[in-house]
Formats: structure tokens, C-alpha cells, sequence
């Protein structure tokens, strides 16, 4: 499904990505540039009181739901055609266009010293590393590496220090020859070296960095580093040296595919598969190339998997049953003999029959019933694997102009929603937890995460529209308004909705879309990257192509920089609000009572304002004749219906406490470029993905735009264009704290103005569904977790009956 994403894994631009394909996969940190620190000194007792127990009591983990089989019960041969968006435009992860199968082939053929546990957390890599550690902190930090004595190249030379000093200088940022996307971490190293022997690598830091765990991850050989030609080209199409499981073997553009083979050099339990082919299939398309065997892997929409669960319930292809989980009690017996499949144990509960029913309705119309049937049967080989991926999807406030610009707006937008209900409308059908996110630095099941929302508070459609009357929208300031005028960033009248004011179903997306049970799931760029409504996933451990963010190279420059970004520490610019910047040191002077889960009245307004009262006025919004009506922007597209189906719901919370929303439909390869990074929005869904290094990944996101020489705001990624001097301090003083409890006590206090700031509303973790062959093994929806492409393979007939893996979390 065609949703905006942001980047899962750590090798794309954490920008948002817009999946027409399946956009943006990899927990994104390619494009990073260097956030200015600035002095705002706020010691914060209460927000550091507004977190909850780390994980807290509902904090549940979904684990990796892959088939897993142990290696002596997978065949020893192969090929496995894995689907992926496009083929990669270069296979160097550091490049800004770097997307999810250029993480894929990366994480197949390239060396990384840590990987991600199910729960999100770095874990040495034995394949490369004997030891990492920490062994000085003073007066300099230092790291030293001991290599594992049996890795090398493809080419027979030895894994070594020459390779971390060659990546080192062309990841610096002090060579412009170098056309890399972002220099976080490495910018802070000082010096490289041999240590005791060849297979010591001795780093030391010029400044403390506490996330050096995420460097060096890929490793590129130093042919690769070594100069600017070989880095910027000819890393774009070839890799002639590698240190993997597998080795390159040919891009083919006009097919589609990118091959990869068993590396014969390689020193570690060699690969199941003889060769692994991604190919390059259309989200719209995955379910006829499942049909056709074209691929046997591949991540899919709610539509899809519907498919395959009626293909199970019903041999005739008929229309009975819906739900991913409907198949389960006849996806295949288990590799264990249990004769319980990873499908039953992933199922959870069943979908909704008419949610289903219209799905799959929409499918045969599109496919023909001759044509549908046969893929039917054919589906019936395949089994959904299903879990949460490491990414949220966000809803986002434009604080640059207009009425969002008043932090009490924003806020009365955050109050409005009703997060558990928008959670469950996406989780729940798929049988999945519907917890919504607490956190925008974590996710639940990190050992970073702590529910932080008790700073802005919950759904309280009372103090949303008292908020809205203390920033000066009544009842009575709407009597006046002119049809059409419109307050937000963008004045242009071109929407696709009724006017302000309209009644809900006029505009409502739902009309054109799923039930609003439809999971946002088509994707992880990535972002990972942000992606709207569902991170990244773009593509797995990698982005998948996104529109190319104007952040890349160090920052995006969108709109005026009249005065400061919404939400400075600093006074207001000229024609905004006077209210208290969001996160501004104002909020010294926030209540006790801030803590409590809702807030109270007047808690977030500008000192020495009244309280507002507890008896708002329903009805349409306005101020001095122009009508409270915010742009809403979400990608148009077959597949970004159940991402609208979730804008719908968001649309009517709004009505009801007096916002009216203009729907602007857009399409899908313009979302982000044309709306998102211009800041030509006031409301919109995108996700971002988790990262185990929150305090690198995070901080583009969030920091404080500043104002440029030329006039406009240097954003880098904070499309919300809030921020304050004080999140950025916190961000820096935990990237340096070497002490990991007290860095994670930082990032929380981080996190509680992030929420305090309500520009970013998390919703829900974005569901992962993807349709894997019966018998294949050790492949799937793999969630925090990083594939192991050696035990990749299919699982070994059995004699009695035909049997798939077990899925075992």
C-alpha cells in the first residue's frame, strides 16, 4: 500500500518517504547535519516527573514473526525472490537517495559490527567482532575493536584498521570532495589506529559520544572509502569487494532485479541460499506476483493479506472470511511438528467481515473474477507473517504561521484526539496490541521507553475548547467570517473539500476509502524515514526511495523566517501569536498539577493569564471574522485509503470540539516534497522510525529551526518547524553522556517537551504484514530486528505431511 514513510533501520535519510511502492525502509541516518546548539537553561523538575515507569505496565512487545527454524532443519540450496520497492539507485547507505534495498543489499554483503535485537537494542556482532569496548573516558574517550581473526574481504585481505580510518575521513565532513548525506559521530573522532596487532582497531573521540555503537555499521571497504570518485560513483552501482554472507552479483535495471550470491570466502555458517534476488515489485502489483511466483517475500497491504487469509478459509476462492488472522487454522503445520503455524500463533483476533468483504470486493472488480480466482488458489501457498515495525505514525502540526503558530491551538488539536481510538482503529483488527505510542524517542519494548504523554495530557474535549477560547477563537469570532477565508500556512483555495464549516461527511475521505479498521500498513523509511501514516519501513533495515528530501546536505530551507521557528525560546516574531513559545522557559512556570494525566485549565498558558473556564461554546470557531479551518494534507492513491480512513477520524474529533479541517488530497510523489518539506500544510499523518541511537537520529527532528542569511528557516528535518533551545541542550548533553542511565534520563526529559511542545502527536506503531511462502524459513515480518541472511532458506520436506516453519517470535 502506498503510504508517506519514514526510514526503519539506519541507513536512510530520516525524512519522510512516500511509498508508492513501498517507500522508505531503514532506520534512517544518512542525512544528518549538525544542529546548532544554543544557550537555554531550564532545569525542568516537572517534566522529568511526567514519564512513566520504564516500558510502564502495557509497554508489550510483539515479537519477530519470521518461521523461525533452526538450521538443520533448512534446505541447504535455493533461491529466494524477495520484493522490494526499486532497484537501488546506489548501493552506498551514506548517500542521501540510499533507500530500503540498498540497506537490503547492504545488510546481505557488507560487514556491521552491531545489529538490533528484537527489542530494538545494538548487540555485537560475532561474525566481525571478538570485543567492543569502552576501555578510557578520560581525558579522551576511547574504543578499542578486536576483530574477528577470520573476517575478510572478498578479495582475501584481512578486515582491518585501514578500512575504519578510510570511512572515518570520508564520513568526517571535513572533505567536501565526499558527497555523503550526514557525518553524526564521526565528526567527533579524533584519531584511528593499529592497536596491539593487526586485529586491534584503536578509536579515540575528541568529544564524548555515547551512540558509538552506530558507527562503522555498514562497514565499507577502504576501495569504497578511499577516495571521493570511488565513493561518490563508483559505489553507486558496484560493489567489487565485499565481507558477507553474500556477495554482489548483478544489478539488472531493465529486469528489475538485484542478484546476490553465497560468498565463498565467507568465514562464518555458510548460507542456506544459493542466490537471493530482489525484485522490483509495485505495491499494487505484489499480490499477482505472489500469485505467479514472481517473488516469495514480500511486504503487504491489509488488502492482500485479506486475500490470503480467504484463499485458506475458502479453496473455492470464494469470498468467505476476513481478517489476516483468518487463515491461521490452515496456513500449514509448523517446522517443529506442533501443527501450530506462525500464522496461528500471529493471528490474534479476526478482521471485521465487512471491512474484508469490501476489500476483497474492490480486489475482484480490479482483477477480474477468471484472474482473481486463480491467484486464490495460488495464495493458498502463502502464509502472512505479522508484527509491529520499529516506526510511529505521527500526527504533525505546522507551528511556522497561523493559528498553530499559538502553542494553545496545537494543543487543543493534541487534546482533541482520542489516541487509544485512532490505535485501535488500525491494530486492533489485525489482532495486534492497540497501545498508543507514549513516546516519540522510543517505542514500547526499548529499554528507553517511558510513556512521557502525561505532558500534554489526554483527550479532553472540554480543555480543548477552553485552550481554544483563552487563544482568542469563540463561537462568536466565527459569526463574521467570510466563505473561504482561510487561516494556515498555505492561502491557496485549491482543496478538494468543502469550505470551512462544512458538515463532516462532505468532506470526509472515508467515503472513498476502507472501513476505518484498514490498517496503514503497505510499508520504515524510512524515514525509518517519516512515512505518512505508517517507517519506516521503507524497505526493512533500509529506505526505500523517497522523494529526495530538500534536508539532505544539511537541512531543508522552507518558508519565512520572520522572527524565530514556532516554539523558540526566544520572544515572537513579528505577526505571530504572543503566546509562550512551545517548550519555551515559560513553562517554568507550569503547575504541580501538570503532571497529572489531562493537565488543567490554563496550565499551558502564557503566565499571568487567566484560567479558562470549564464551559466552552460548541459550534464552528473564528477570530476578528476568519473561521478556525486548518489545510490537512494526505497522499491521494488506491493505497492510501485506510491512511485516509485514519485523517477521517482525526477530522471529526476536531469538529467536534470546533476546528473545521479543508482536506487536500495530493498525490502521492508530491506529498512530501510539495507540501511536507515546503511547510505548505497545517495538518498531516507521516511516520518516523525507532532508533536504538535516539540521541543522533532524533535531534534533526526535533531541533530548533534557525533563520538562514537568504531569509528562510534552515528546518533540517523538523517539518513541524517547532523547537526550542532547550531541546536541543538536552539532545547534545545526552549524545555526550557516557553514563547510559543518565543519557536515557535526559532523553526523557527530551521527550517530555517534545510532548509538552504539540507540534508531533504519536499515535500508533505501524502494523507489519508480510506474505511469505509456506515453506520458507527465517524470513518475514522481523520487526526491531535485523535479518540473518545466512539462515535464510526453506524449510526440508517432511514425509508424512507437508509442514511450514514455526513461527516463534
Amino acid at each position: 500500500m502506498s503510504e508517506v514513510d519514514a526510514p526503519r533501520g539506519r541507513t536512510c535519510s530520516r525524512t519522510p518517504c512516500l511509498r508508492t511502492s513501498r517507500s522508505r525502509s531503514g532506520r534512517s541516518r544518512t542525512l544528518r547535519s549538525v544542529a546548532l546548539l544554543t544557550s537555554g537553561v531550564l532545569v525542568l523538575p516537572v517534566l522529568a516527573g511526567c514519564t512513566s515507569e520504564e516500558g510502564g505496565p502495557e509497554a508489550v512487545t510483539v515479537p519477530a514473526d519470521i518461521g523461525h527454524a533452526g538450521r538443520n532443519q533448512v534446505e541447504q540450496g535455493g533461491t529466494l525472490r524477495w520484493a522490494v520497492d526499486s532497484v537501488p539507485t546506489t548501493l552506498n547507505t551514506f548517500q542521501a537517495d540510499a533507500d530500503a534495498a540498498t540497506a537490503r543489499v547492504a545488510g546481505a554483503a557488507l560487514p556491521s559490527l552491531f545489529t538490533p535485537d528484537q527489542r530494538g537494542r545494538p548487540q555485537l556482532n560475532p561474525d566481525y567482532l571478538e570485543s567492543a569496548e569502552l576501555v578510557d573516558r578520560e581525558p579522551k574517550q576511547v574504543v578499542l575493536y578486536k576483530l574477528n581473526q577470520e573476517a575478510v574481504w572478498t578479495d582475501g585481505r584481512e578486515i582491518g584498521a585501514p578500512d575504519f580510518v578510510a570511512q572515518w575521513r570520508a564520513l568526517s565532513g571535513k572533505d567536501s570532495a565526499y558527497w555523503t548525506a550526514r557525518n553524526a559521530g564521526y565528526e567527533r573522532i579524533e584519531n584511528i589506529e593499529r592497536g596491539k596487532n593487526d586485529l586491534e582497531v584503536r578509536v579515540t573521540f575528541a568529544r564524548p559520544y555515547a551512540d558509538w555503537r552506530s558507527l562503522f555499521s555498514p562497514l565499507y571497504p577502504k576501495e569504497t572509502m578511499g577516495s571521493p570518485a570511488s565513493f561518490n560513483d563508483g559505489a553507486r552501482t558496484e560493489l567489487p569487494v565485499t565481507a558477507g554472507p553474500f556477495a554482489l552479483q548483478k544489478i539488472d535495471s531493465e529486469d528489475g532485479t538485484v542478484t546476490l550470491v553465497r560468498n565463498p570466502r565467507w568465514w562464518g555458517e555458510p548460507a542456506k541460499l544459493d542466490s537471493l534476488v530482489l525484485r522490483a515489485v509495485p505495491r499494487d502489483r505484489r499480490a499477482a506476483a505472489l500469485a505467479t511466483g514472481a517473488v516469495d517475500l514480500a511486504e503487504i497491504d491489509r488488502g492482500v493479506a485479506e486475500r490470503i487469509a480467504v484463499a485458506h478459509k475458502d479453496p473455492e476462492g470464494g469470498s468467505g472470511g476476513s481478517g489476516p488472522g483468518a487463515a491461521s487454522a490452515e496456513a500449514g503445520e509448523s517446522a517443529d511438528g506442533s501443527g501450530e503455524t506462525g500464522q496461528e500463533r500471529s493471528s490474534g483476533g479476526a478482521g471485521e467481515d465487512a471491512d474484508g468483504s469490501g476489500l476483497l470486493a474492490r480486489e475482484r472488480a480490479d482483477a477480474g473474477l477468471t484472474r482473481f480466482t486463480s491467484e486464490q488458489t495460488a495464495l493458498r501457498g502463502f502464509v502472512v507473517r505479522k508484527s509491529l515495525e520499529p516506526a510511529y505514525t505521527q500526527l504533525a502540526l505546522n507551528g511556522e504561521s497561523g493559528p498553530l503558530a499559538d502553542e494553545r491551538v496545537r494543543r487543543a488539536v493534541a487534546r482533541a484526539l482520542d489516541r487509544r481510538e485512532l490505535a485501535e482503529t488500525v491494530l486492533k483488527p489485525l489482532g495486534l496490541p492497540a497501545k498508543p505510542v507514549g513516546s516519540h524517542l522510543a517505542l514500547a519494548g526499548q529499554p528507553g521507553y517511558a510513556d512521557s504523554s502525561g505532558a500534554l495530557g489526554g483527550q479532553d474535549t472540554a480543555e480543548a475548547q477552553a485552550l481554544l477560547a483563552d487563544a482568542g477563537w469563540t463561537r462568536e469570532g466565527a459569526r463574521a467570517a467570510e466563505s473561504g477565508t482561510k487561516a494556515g500556512p498555505e492561502k491557496s483555495p485549491a482543496v478538494e473539500s468543502p469550505a470551512a464549516g462544512s458538515s463532516p461527511s462532505a468532506q470526509s475521505p472515508a467515503a472513498q476509502s476502507p472501513a476505518a479498521g484498514s490498517s496503514p500498513s503497505a510499508q520504515s523509511p524510512t524515514a525509518q524515514s517519516p512515512s505518512a501514516g505508517g517507517s519506516p519501513s521503507a524497505g526493512g533495515p533500509g529506505a526505500p526511495g523517497a522523494p529526495q528530501s530538500p534536508a539532505a546536505g544539511g537541512g531543508a530551507r522552507a518558508g519565512s523566517a520572520a522572527g524565530s521557528a514556532a516554539g523558540g525560546d526566544d520572544k515572537p516574531g513579528a505577526g505571530r501569536p504572543a503566546a509562550v513559545p512551545a517548550g519555551s522557559d515559560g513553562d517554568k512556570a507550569m503547575p504541580e498539577a501538570y503532571k497529572r494525566e489531562g493537565g488543567v485549565a490554563g496550565a499551558y498558558a502564557p503566565v499571568g493569564t487567566r484560567a479558562p473556564g470549564r464551559n466552552p461554546v460548541a459550534g464552528p470557531l473564528g477570530k476578528d471574522g476568519k473561521p478556525l479551518s486548518l489545510r490537512f494534507v494526505l497522499p491521494s492513491g488506491p493505497g492510501s485509503e485506510p491512511l485516509r480512513a485514519v485523517g477521517d477520524r482525526i477530522r471529526r474529533m476536531l469538529d467536534e470540539v470546533g476546528i473545521r479541517t479543508e482536506v487536500k488530497k495530493v498525490a502521492e510523489d508530491s506529498f512530501f516534497k510539495d507540501h511536507i518539506a515546503s511547510g505548505h500544510y497545517d495538518l498531516a499523518l507521516w511516520s518516523w522510525p525507532a532508533t536504538a541511537f535516539p540521541a543522533t537520529d532524533a535531534r534533526p527532528i526535533y531541533a530548533k529551526p534557525e533563520p538562514a542569511t537568504d531569509g528562510s528557516l534552515l528546518v533540517e528535518q523538523n517539518y513541524t518547524r517547532v523547537g526550542t533551545d532547550r531541546i536541543d541542550q538536552l539532545f547534545d548533553e545526552a549524545v555526550g553522556e557516557l553514563d547510559e542511565r543518565k543519557a536515557s534520563d535526559l532523553m526523557k526529559q527530551v521527550d517530555a517537551r517534545i510532548w509538552a511542545a504539540a507540534a508531533s502527536i504519536p499515535l500508533y506503531q505501524r502494523p507489519e504484514l508480510v506474505a511469505a511462502k509456506r515453506d520458507l524459513a527465517n524470513a518475514g515480518a522481523f520487526g526491531f530486528s535485523a535479518p540473518r541472511y545466512q539462515d535464510i532458506g526453506f524449510v526440508k520436506a517432511k514425509p508424512a505431511h507437508g509442514a511450514g516453519p514455526a513461527t516463534t517470535g
